[in-house]
């Protein structure tokens, strides 16, 4: 019994680390704003404007090239396939023009992914 409740804990813990701090999370997508905006109805930078985007089909916003290999990708951002992308982009999409390396901590791309989720 006691380790089924030590379980249920560990998990609600995880599904809270899960779920992201978007506050912390506008203050790394500041390393995301060099290149993408987040406001709505504002134009693309040298990315795409990430206003809504969790929940998009990938390469689909209205005024921006992206290459074919996004084009492909034909996935709707998740929190789950942005976490993924966010880690690695490159590996995640091969071929895409983001040459951002990606971001190595868990927890920054949870709460940029959180954040993301509050523009809309």
């Amino acid at each position: 019994m006691r380790s089924i409740l030590l379980a249920a804990v560990a998990l609600l813990f995880a599904a809270q680390a899960q779920a992201g701090d978007p506050q912390h999370g506008k203050a790394v997508f500041a390393r995301c704003a060099m290149c993408h905006t987040d406001v709505k109805n504002a134009g693309n930078r040298i990315g795409p404007n990430l206003f809504a985007v969790v929940g998009r089909k990938a390469g689909t916003f209205a005024g921006y090239g992206f290459s074919s290999a996004m084009k492909a990708f034909g996935k709707a951002w998740t929190p789950q396939i942005l976490d993924t992308y966010l880690a690695h982009p490159g590996v995640t999409v091969p071929g895409t023009k983001m040459s951002f390396a990606g971001l190595s901590n868990a927890k920054d791309r949870a709460d940029v992914i959180s954040y993301l989720q509050t523009r809309k």
